[in-house]
């Protein structure tokens, strides 16, 4: 962890997926929830693995892995669902599982190098070192379908 007395921009939810770690920004992370079968929905992209109900409220998965085209893992009672919060919008992620959280300095972000075809698809907002391990930092609004039909 950082030196408490430095002045940090941001905190950092770490976690592993396809074995290789990403993080979210702790604000837009709502709560992190052990693996819940969800139920599938016709005709959604491939990486949404279905719904689950999360206290009364019809809560979206997205499998990670599948959506920035990882390995998939088989799926066990050691997967969490992340439920991220995107302008008021609530998605669930699903992650092999959550690592820590660290904070960080904006200055500590890089950007990315530019390697996919088209810049504006990239799903990888910044880098950043922490403790000699390679973090990437998600743009969850890449990421998570911009509507909910999209998603569904």
């Amino acid at each position: 962890m950082s030196d408490p007395n430095q002045a940090t921009d941001l905190e950092l939810l770490t976690f592993k997926v396809a074995d290789q770690e990403y993080s979210l920004d702790i604000m837009s992370v709502r709560e992190i929830r052990g693996w819940t079968r969800t139920t599938p929905m016709p005709h959604s992209p491939d990486y949404m693995r279905g719904v689950i109900n999360l206290r009364g409220t019809v809560l979206p998965v997205m499998d990670l892995a599948r959506r920035l085209s990882l390995p998939c893992q088989e799926i066990s009672e050691r997967n969490v669902i992340i439920v991220a919060n995107l302008g008021g919008t609530l998605t669930g992620l699903l992650v092999d599982a959550v690592s820590d959280i660290v904070a960080v300095s904006e200055s500590d972000l890089q950007p990315p190098p530019e390697m996919s075809p088209e810049p504006h698809m990239s799903v990888v907002r910044a880098l950043t070192l922490i403790d000699d391990r390679m973090i990437r930092v998600l743009d969850l609004a890449a990421v998570v379908p911009a509507t909910a039909d999209e998603a569904a």
